[in-house]
């Protein structure tokens, strides 16, 4: 590693946690994003950016609390993969719709046309997102055992992951 590139990103990744409580510090501790709440699953409500679903940190952590078998978390990469690929399309739709929106609304009559097509393709990109991430679950729970899904449900009703 590059001199000083440590302190670099122990610096970064403060500045990144903070105001974001005690369970963030660094991922190799257990205890950073993917090892905790506010990163584990992130939805639309945690980065404004129909969440930050990577696959590492998140497989990491669910492979550890779900104690995954090696066919299960190559199972799980691919899920989480997709669902990662939906949710960067949603973003990119959901700035195209909200420039539309600013396009109608801009002159100075306002284009009920543009409008209409922009917040209809916001409702299409919602639908798109839920079943991508029903989907998901589906395929999840059919690569998980009973007790695997008993624990994925209280991960879930708790808030360490939000979906």
């Amino acid at each position: 590693m590059v001199p000083g590139m440590m302190a670099w990103w122990q610096h970064a990744r403060r500045a990144q946690c903070a105001g974001q409580g005690a369970g963030c510090g660094p991922a190799w501790h257990g205890h950073g994003h993917g090892g905790g709440g506010h990163g584990a699953w992130a939805g639309p409500e945690h980065d404004g950016d129909f969440g930050s679903f990577g696959v590492r940190r998140p497989l990491r952590f669910l492979s550890y609390k779900l104690e995954l078998e090696e066919s299960q978390v190559t199972e799980l990469a691919r899920i989480l993969s997709d669902l990662k690929t939906e949710r960067a399309q949603a973003a990119v739709d959901n700035r195209r719709s909200t420039a539309a929106i600013a396009d109608a609304i801009g002159g100075d009559t306002l284009d009920e046309a543009k409008l209409g097509q922009a917040t209809d393709a916001r409702v299409k990109t919602a639908e798109r997102l839920r079943d991508a991430v029903a989907g998901a679950l589906r395929r999840i729970h059919a690569v998980l055992n009973t007790e695997q899904r008993a624990r994925l449900a209280y991960l879930i009703r708790t808030g360490v992951i939000v979906i």
